[in-house]
């Protein structure tokens, strides 16, 4: 194709906050609170689903029900990460949010361990195609100085999901509203509901115009650009002046693997071990954490399985206030010293509650207290390693790559934690404390390669930061 110069990066890079940009976090963004209520709901109704009045399972069945979700993401990251790049971000996260809500609502008409399993699968594809999809249409939409503090707002939404789940559990499974047996399965379709709304919002965002014009639509990108600038001045951006900076692309309709393979195995080596290593250690870190801790609960304070939400929800709302105020420091203080900081401090604090549960020194209440400390300042510490991954590799990697590291980072912690907790609760559930010690080692890890490796992308064009493949 006739190579095209554009000024499109930059005309995007310069708008103001605006009503269009509150559009794309919102609608986008929904796609962290479903995934925090999906984990919640199933961290709290665990319990609940070894009753024999509802589904009978074992805490192994608890366990591997979270290990077949997880397993449904990667899957579902991988090969929608592929679409993305080449069909692009608008018609993948349509896809994946209609799959997500038909596996979510099947969830909720289970009969038994194998048939909630594979719904749990199918709701993983949709889920895992959806962090591919979203992250790279954020990234490519919002503003360079705005980039880190949104990212990291829209990634911790999900603990918003969470304390929406912790919520609704407390009123679904107490049995004063509804009985358990159905209150498990309305839990689950708060989802779908949620999912069909967003939808309806999606239809007014826009494809990345950084996508269209890197695959050869360069007419179309313009014309969305200037839809998305006349939008910013109808909502009182008033005139943001002419865009500095024009770049030179040599469009193509697709990229092969080869070609994206060796630019994040080649010249994006080091920035690919930086990627993994951030998402490997979050990712268990998390799910060692949350897909248990109902069991934890009830097995070692005793805390009825219909009150398990109440000490979720003031887990969640402390991760949801990590992002939330610290996201501003990510482009002020630094990518590196902010990330290489937190992941740094919850290894700590990780180790120090691992201790301290060991001992037998904590009550439900006081455990509780000690994890809205560590993941106050581990979700961000996780929320920038998506930001990390989403923005170090070019434009046409760039949904593929977050989709792998995702995946492996996802494997290795996210499929691999709930197995290991699974079977360390049933050995007995103070054998977790040593779950928790290997989880801040990871954390610790993580740090010094951030330390080592990590980018000072703050305030930076995507484009400056990772050269287009095409550019």
């Amino acid at each position: 194709m006739t190579p095209i110069e554009t000024d499109i990066p930059a005309r995007m890079d310069r708008l103001p906050w605006s009503r269009f940009h509150l559009l794309i976090v919102v609608a986008l963004g929904i796609t962290w609170v479903l995934d925090g209520l999906e984990v919640t709901i199933v961290g709290s109704i665990g319990p609940m689903l070894q009753d024999k009045r509802t589904l009978g399972l074992s805490p192994q069945d608890i366990g591997s029900m979270a290990s077949a979700y997880v397993a449904g993401a990667v899957a579902g990251a991988i090969f929608f990460g592929w679409l993305t790049d080449r069909f692009g971000r608008r018609l993948v996260f349509n896809i994946t949010l209609g799959l997500y809500v038909a596996g979510v609502l099947a969830s909720a008409c289970s009969w038994s361990f194998w048939s909630l399993a594979v719904f749990r699968v199918v709701t993983g594809l949709g889920i895992g195609g959806e962090y591919a999809a979203i992250n790279s249409a954020i990234d490519e939409l919002i503003p360079a100085r705005l980039r880190g503090r949104i990212d990291l707002i829209v990634n911790g939404s999900y603990w918003g999901g969470a304390a929406i789940g912790a919520a609704a559990s407390l009123l679904l499974l107490g049995g004063g509203v509804v009985s358990p047996e159905l209150g498990w399965r309305l839990g689950f379709g708060i989802g779908g509901v949620l999912g069909i709304g967003v939808l309806f919002l999606r239809r007014f965002v826009p494809e990345s115009p950084r996508w269209l014009v890197t695959h050869g639509r360069a007419g179309e990108a313009e014309r969305t650009v200037a839809e998305v600038e006349q939008r910013v001045r109808a909502s009182g951006g008033g005139d943001f002046g002419p865009a500095a900076g024009r770049l030179t692309i040599h469009p193509q309709k697709s990229f092969g693997f080869g070609l994206i393979f060796k630019a994040m195995l080649g010249a994006y080596k080091w920035r690919s071990l930086l990627a993994f290593t951030l998402m490997a250690a979050q990712a268990f870190l998390f799910n060692a954490v949350f897909f248990t801790y109902g069991l934890v609960l009830t097995r070692a304070y005793h805390v009825p399985a219909q009150n398990v939400g109440t000490y979720i929800l003031p887990l969640a709302l402390g991760n949801l206030m990590g992002p939330l105020l610290l996201g501003h420091f990510f482009d002020t203080v630094g990518r590196r010293r902010m990330i290489a900081g937190t992941y740094g401090v919850s290894g700590v604090l990780m180790a120090a509650t691992g201790w301290a549960f060991h001992a037998g020194i904590l009550d439900a209440w006081t455990q509780t207290a000690c994890w809205v400390g560590v993941f106050f300042v581990a979700s961000a510490a996780a929320s920038a390693a998506y930001l990390t991954a989403s923005e170090i590799f070019p434009l046409e990697t760039r949904a593929l790559a977050i989709a792998m590291f995702y995946a492996l980072g996802t494997l290795v912690g996210g499929v691999g934690a709930p197995w290991l907790f699974g079977r360390l609760i049933d050995a007995g559930v103070y054998t977790v404390a040593w779950g928790y010690e290997g989880a801040a080692v990871l954390m610790l890890v993580a740090a010094g390669v951030e330390v080592w490796l990590g980018i000072d992308a703050e305030g930076k064009s995507l484009e400056e930061i990772a050269l287009p493949l095409s550019g």
